[in-house]
Order: structure tokens, then sequence, then C-alpha cells
């Protein structure tokens, strides 16, 4: 294998590189990258750039020598736009076409929109860079979803001073990730900083100037945030004869076709410690599968499955929350540590007759290293849950 190609360039796509180069590969690595930025972090847009408490050089992954040191052809600036795989060739819109030996695919996801014009999205630093200079003390703005991107855009935008609509079209927000009663918990945050918060509502049209609900209320906003979770960048695999699902379908050694791996949040794969398929929009999650491809690809003879405790964390207001696990599907969740009334505990979930999760918040991050290795370990739920435990949904 003489040439390998890397599609996408953020946290998965680097990792894919440094793992390729640390394994040992000398031979040409090509990365490919739409935006004129290279691997810069993601998580923080909606945190400290936000907030204007980094600048956008804080962001970089690498510094410029470390990235010279791993020999890449960079190619960055320009989109892949089409995939031959029989004949192991990735056309760009520049017009160039690339052959590989080997293939990682690291697209990651674009923001889903509403119908309507100027409204924001935020999934890069320019998206974030834009609505950062728009917020500012009695400015409005209209947040439409509160899942965890709109939920810290929220509380960010009041402790900018600016005034806050949420808008969420289910009953009780998080509910479907984090169960209905740490939802409850988590949405009372944005009622005690004094959001306007609207849930059981769904929107038609999100625009400059305001939110046009189904009901035909406008809320009237001078900045309007749209967050209403992402689709993933698989356009240009269409044809190829990948297999895309909501994502590029893996299997559970991340691969798609011969010599060919996804990565990151475009990849769905089999992960065999839950059993079940799933695609992860986390940043821990984009490098280790990162590297799983990158060793898996080089080593078809060796592979081993890829088979994560998926991870995430989230800031909003003075709470840090924290999870490990699939909580997606659970049965029954359980405060096994703190008080949900306080807003400082931990809740194990269940998914049939085993430990599928915890989520912390207001905890130290060892306080959850237990329960990570419970759920790595597949521990049987009554092993792990006490029985005088507080059983909440």
């Amino acid at each position: 294998m003489s040439r390998i190609l890397v599609v996408g360039a953020s946290a998965a796509g680097l990792a894919a590189v440094e793992t390729l180069r640390r394994e040992g590969y000398d031979g040409t690595v090509t990365l490919v990258g739409d935006e004129s930025h290279a691997f810069y972090d993601r998580p923080p847009l909606s945190k400290q750039i936000l907030a204007s408490q980094w600048e956008p050089g804080k962001l970089a992954l690498r510094p410029p020598a470390d990235l010279d040191a791993l020999g890449l052809d960079l190619r960055l600036g320009t989109a892949a736009t089409r995939l031959d795989l029989a004949g192991r060739t990735v056309h760009l819109a520049d017009g160039t076409e690339l052959p590989y030996d080997g293939l990682i695919v690291a697209t990651g996801v674009r923001p889903r929109r509403l119908p309507g014009e100027g409204a924001h999205v935020l999934r890069t630093l320019g998206d974030a860079l834009v609505l950062r200079d728009r917020l500012r003390r009695g400015s409005r703005l209209a947040v439409v979803g509160a899942g965890f991107l709109g939920s810290e855009a929220a509380a960010v935008a009041r402790g900018l001073g600016a005034e806050v609509v949420l808008v969420e079209p289910a009953p009780v927000p998080l509910a479907h990730a984090v169960g209905a009663e740490v939802g409850r918990v988590l949405t009372q945050a944005h009622l005690d900083h004094g959001v306007d918060l609207r849930t059981g509502v769904a929107v038609v049209e999100a625009g400059a100037g305001g939110v046009r609900l189904a009901d035909g209320e406008l809320i009237d906003a001078d900045e309007v945030l749209v967050a209403v979770g992402s689709v993933p960048n698989t356009d240009w695999l269409q044809g190829s004869g990948l297999t895309v699902a909501d994502g590029l379908v893996c299997d559970e050694f991340s691969a798609a076709a011969p010599g060919v791996y996804g990565a990151g949040d475009v990849a769905r794969w089999h992960n065999p410690l839950f059993g079940v398929e799933m695609r992860i929009e986390h940043r821990t999650n984009a490098a280790e599968q990162g590297m799983a491809a990158a060793r898996n690809l080089l080593r078809p003879e060796a592979r081993k499955p890829f088979a994560p405790v998926p991870y995430f964390w989230s800031d909003q207001y003075d709470m840090k929350i924290q999870a490990y696990g699939y909580l997606r599907g659970h049965d029954e969740v359980t405060v096994v540590d703190g008080d949900l009334t306080a807003g400082r505990f931990v809740a194990a979930y269940r998914t049939g007759d085993h430990l599928a999760g915890a989520l912390a918040v207001g905890m130290p991050p060892k306080v959850l290293m237990s329960w990570r290795r419970m759920v790595a370990a597949r521990a049987a739920w009554s092993d792990a849950v006490p029985s005088t435990a507080s059983v909440v949904a």
C-alpha cells in the first residue's frame, strides 16, 4: 500500500493520519478538507469562542511544526465530490482526481436547516465568529432546538446579557437522550437563568428577524440560531456502491468496504460492546475511531473491533455535565449518588439486564470512572446498582 487518502480534516482525520505515521507507515498520506482551516477543535465553538473567552488561534489541535513533521500531502479548501470505488479514485471539486490504495472517510456532518433565510447555524469556526459578533447585552436571540448545542449557546448568550428565547418541539428537552426526569433538571437551569423556554412547539420557519411557529405566532429576535441536529456528509458517496443510511454504514471494524474505513461523526458502525449500530457525534469518539480505522487499514490481518464506551460532556451555566455509555433507548434511570433536586447527582441507565451508561451533573470526573469501567465490562444491572437506589424513570 503506497498511497492512503483521508477525506476530512477534523479530529477524526487528524487522529487517522497521526496513527498511520505512528504505526510506521511511510507511504504517501493525502488529506483532503473542504475548510481552509486545518484541524481545529469544535467543542469550544459553542462555549469559549462564542463567549469571547478564547480567540481562534487557541483552537488549533496541533502546532504547524507537528503537522509538518507528518509529511502530509495536504489539500485544504476543496471538497470531495465523488468516489469511484472500483477505480479507487476520489474526485475533488477543483477537478483533481486522487488515486488511493487505502481510504478513510471522515467527512463529518453539517447542520440541519429549517425553511427561511438569515438564521445562524453553529458548526464551523466561521459560524461561531459571525454569531459572536452579533451577540451583545440587550440583544434578543432565538434558539431553535434545546439539545446540547442549543443549550450551550443559550447559556453563553445569557452570560453575555442577551435575552434568549429557546424553542423546542419536544415536551421535555433532551428526554430522548437522557430521560425525562434528567432532561427536566437540565431544562430548569434555563428557567433559573431567565431564558424564555417554549417546549412542545413546532417551528415552520426561522430566518432574519425571528421564528415562525406552527400556530402562526412570530417570535421576534435580532438573531436566530437553528440547532436542530445534523446531516452526515455522505452526498459525495452516493452512487459509489458504499452503503449510506444516516451515515456511512460500517462493520464492527469500522470498514465500509475492502480498503475503505469510516471514522468520526459520519460513520455508522456496529459497536459490539452494546450490540447495536450507532453514530456518535462527540469529539472523543472521533479521535478514537480515527485511530482504530487507521490501525485496521494498515493491518487487515490483525483487525480489532471498534468497541468504545462513548463519552460526552457539556458546560451550561455553572453545570458540568458528563456521561459515559450509550444512553439512548434505555429502559430505566436510577439516581445512584447525590440528588436531582440539588442539581448534583450521578444517574445510572439500564438497558435490558445491563448497565448501559452513567451521567453526572456537578460531580468531579473521577466519580464517573468506576461507572465507565462497569459499562465497559457490561456489568449486570443487579450487580452495579444498589436495590435501594432511587428510580426516576
